[in-house]
């Protein structure tokens, strides 16, 4: 398996991607992610692996398999992982984006730590998840909207996704409104802050 360089990477120059821990990509789906991260000559992380409810679908042994050759092609810049421990990522300086299937954690996550989103929402609450991020809080961009959600995402819109997030000035208006955001949310839950002050309150009187 390939492996980023060891050499600290450049700040907001790495991509993660995860699809969350319930849903399995069709293999057609992964061959055009892979293809997309190859063009994109970018460097990211990603999350790949099966779906908790994998073994469920049809009966069927799920298996996931990268296209031929992809893990030599893109070696020194891209590794991919089955488990990580994403938020830990996330505040990572180098992480530039996030590409997500926009379950809550991860929107929570991505919003903390000052990170844009680049939005695929896959089910449940994240379609209205993925509008929260990209029409009102401005600080992510749609990779693939709900209404098409049957549709494949293919590899020059992953490819687009990336380069704006990392190579433009929108991407990088987009994270400065993250990191803005990312601030209010921390001075607020520190000590003096309003989320703070409201739960001390409420702890307050449900112990009286």
């Amino acid at each position: 398996m390939p492996r980023i360089s060891r050499i600290k990477q450049d700040v907001n120059s790495v991509i993660l991607i995860s699809s969350g821990s319930t849903t399995t990509l069709s293999q057609e789906q992964v061959n055009e992610i892979a293809l997309g991260l190859e063009q994109s000559n970018r460097r990211f992380i990603w999350v790949l692996r099966k779906g908790d409810n994998a073994e469920k679908l049809k009966d069927k042994v799920v298996k996931i398999e990268l296209p031929e050759g992809f893990e030599v092609r893109v070696e020194g810049r891209g590794i991919m992982v089955n488990w990580a421990t994403q938020l830990e990522f996330l505040g990572h300086s180098s992480t530039g984006g996030f590409m997500s299937h926009c379950g809550w954690n991860s929107c929570i996550e991505s919003i903390n730590m000052g990170v844009p989103i680049a939005t695929r929402p896959i089910s449940f609450d994240q379609p209205f998840n993925a509008i929260l991020v990209t029409n009102l809080l401005e600080i992510g961009i749609t990779v693939k909207c709900w209404s098409h959600r049957d549709e494949l995402v293919k590899a020059s819109t992953i490819e687009k996704s990336i380069e704006t997030l990392t190579s433009t000035i929108e991407g990088e208006e987009m994270r400065q409104t993250a990191m803005e955001l990312s601030k209010k949310i921390k001075n607020s839950v520190s000590h003096g802050g309003l989320a703070r002050e409201a739960m001390e309150s409420f702890i307050s009187h449900i112990i009286e």
